[in-house]
């Protein structure tokens, strides 16, 4: 299991290499985050100890269940799953940054929590690119006047912008989705709003890691090509599964 995980890192670090060197791009300046959904612990520790530093999980449960073996080692762990706000206290107890800040009640909560606390969170800001009913984020014609209310939020640092990209076997057709990501930021950058002029873009997953660095995604999060295939029996990029 370790060679065959840390063989799979390899190659997952030459395709993002790669990918850098035909889009003219610097591979520095993109993440490699491990997708742990529905991955053990000990299979997510393999990888760290390799040299990994950034993980996401989807689910509440999953991250307070894999805290124990995995707080003391040297990793970043963002929440990338779709956060109800009955579960934002719970999720401050283990998470660096949220991925799926995608309405102002659940800002509201973040910024509640965290001035009880005394402290300060990376958030991206979750947009629906793909008009998909079966994912969570804003409709992307609302997110420049979303991230212009949360900028408000003394407590939530906006890191940047999150998508899931449209799924195909047709890479034309995966291709806007993605793009539309950065469009959205560089009409962000025009508005030349204070603090917002360095937005990461976190996109691309196993399927789509190479389109998504073309577009300009500095954050693939991957985890079937490193961790090897779910097997849920319902289908994985449905948000609206309930936990």
């Amino acid at each position: 299991m370790k060679n065959e995980i840390i063989f799979n890192l390899l190659k997952v670090h030459q395709r993002i290499e790669n990918a850098c060197k035909v889009s003219g791009r610097n591979p520095s300046d993109v993440q490699l985050l491990l997708a742990t959904k529905t991955v053990p612990a000990d299979r997510i520790r393999i990888a760290i100890e390799a040299g990994e530093t950034l993980m996401g999980e989807n689910k509440m449960q999953e991250l307070r269940d894999k805290d124990a073996e995995l707080k003391h080692l040297p990793v970043e762990r963002h929440f990338i799953g779709h956060l109800q706000t009955n579960k934002v206290k719970d999720v401050l107890k283990y998470a660096n940054c949220i991925q799926s800040l995608d309405r102002l009640n659940l800002a509201d909560e973040l910024h509640k929590q965290l001035l009880n606390q005394n402290r300060k969170l990376d958030v991206f800001v979750q947009v629906n690119t793909s008009y998909e009913e079966s994912k969570f984020g804003l409709e992307p014609d609302s997110v420049l006047d979303f991230i212009k209310k949360i900028k408000s939020y003394e407590t939530l640092n906006i890191k940047g912008l999150m998508t899931i990209g449209l799924l195909d076997v047709e890479k034309e057709k995966m291709i806007p989705s993605l793009r539309l990501l950065r469009t959205i930021r560089d009409e962000i950058y025009s508005q030349g709003i204070e603090g917002l002029q360095d937005l990461k873009l976190s996109m691309g997953m196993s399927q789509d890691l190479e389109l998504a660095i073309a577009e300009g995604s500095n954050i693939v999060r991957i985890g079937t090509s490193i961790f090897g295939n779910r097997f849920l029996g319902k289908e994985i990029w449905n948000e609206n599964i309930a936990e």
